[in-house]
């Protein structure tokens, strides 16, 4: 026969419940505490830039310390040039190698291919930017610049886009570093969603002959698909942001150019170059700005995920 509890030991197991739920509701609310003081701090900073430049901040591509004219038109498009770029490349080979691991890959390699994939994930960013730099921009810029500039130069629609001198450093490199970047990301969440698929669903595809693309699409990514889309959006959170590798190899210049092959600038590049160097408070404020534009660019980009993944699981919910 068990003893009740006494009065006493209630109590305190009243007052232990009541202070670990205020605990993690502190600890809650502090995210929430960090994300508003971040933004203020960034608004704060930008009031300067904000009052003397207004929304024609966002549309000029001027930007000259010496006379204190600036614009963040040139890094807001060398952003979204480079992530789309790395997106683009890094969506169709994160989902092979996932495909890979999952559905054709044999026992004895899956093991080492997937600890592969993992450690990319775990390199640092400025290793990926010394190597871009020093072995793949040369590379580059002997081999296939040219070869992109003769063949898709003179092209109709994309010629503007691979024009210019074969110089190895440009938006094309950036964007081909950050795509090597995230695919160890999307690629490792690919593979986890996937392989929680019931093998009952996929026997039963097999059996009544599917093959294996079929099995895929028409099982697996159906049963997958936001865990797919949130890989995908982590792996957009880590290309808008992403500083050093950037930095080394997109040029660092401050040149509006329709050609992927030309220099250009990336919000977060922008930053690493010159916040050291700012003299005066509107060089600052201009750079404050600037980071204050990738908050919102990222929070737009991420709510949008989010608001997808919704509209994803409703559309689930009714079909079922």
């Amino acid at each position: 026969m068990t003893r009740p509890f006494s009065p006493a030991h209630l109590k305190r197991q009243h007052l232990l419940d009541l202070a670990f739920r205020n605990t993690t509701r502190l600890f809650a609310f502090l995210v929430f505490a960090i994300l508003a003081g971040t933004l203020v701090s960034l608004l704060i900073g930008s009031l300067p830039a904000i009052r003397t430049f207004g929304f024609g901040f966002l549309f000029s591509s001027e930007w000259n310390p010496v006379t204190e004219k600036f614009g963040a038109l040139v890094p807001i498009i060398g952003t979204l040039a480079t992530s789309a770029i790395a997106l683009l490349i890094g969506i169709p080979v994160s989902f092979g190698i996932a495909l890979f691991l999952t559905e054709l890959s044999p026992r004895w390699l899956k093991r080492p291919l997937g600890i592969a994939v993992e450690l990319l994930a775990g390199i640092p960013s400025i290793i990926y930017g010394m190597w871009g730099l020093f072995v793949f921009a040369p590379a580059f810029a002997d081999h296939v610049e040219p070869w992109l500039t003769e063949h898709l130069g003179n092209a109709a629609l994309i010629g503007p886009l691979f024009q210019g001198p074969p110089m190895g450093i440009g938006m094309l490199t950036a964007g081909l570093i950050l795509a090597i970047m995230v695919i160890p990301f999307i690629a490792s969440v690919m593979r986890d969603v996937f392989e929680i698929v019931p093998p009952m669903f996929k026997e039963s595809a097999y059996g009544l002959g599917a093959t294996t693309w079929e099995v895929v699409w028409h099982i697996v990514l159906p049963y997958t698909k936001i865990g797919v889309v949130g890989g995908i959006m982590l792996g957009l959170g880590r290309a808008l942001g992403e500083t050093m590798a950037v930095t080394f190899v997109i040029g660092n210049a401050h040149e509006l150019s329709a050609s992927l092959l030309m220099p250009g600038n990336s919000i977060s590049s922008a930053l690493a170059n010159e916040f050291t160097e700012a003299v005066g408070k509107l060089y600052t404020s201009a750079l404050i700005e600037l980071g204050l534009i990738l908050f919102f660019i990222t929070f737009l980009v991420l709510s949008l995920a989010k608001l997808l993944l919704i509209q994803l699981a409703k559309r689930e919910g009714k079909q079922s």
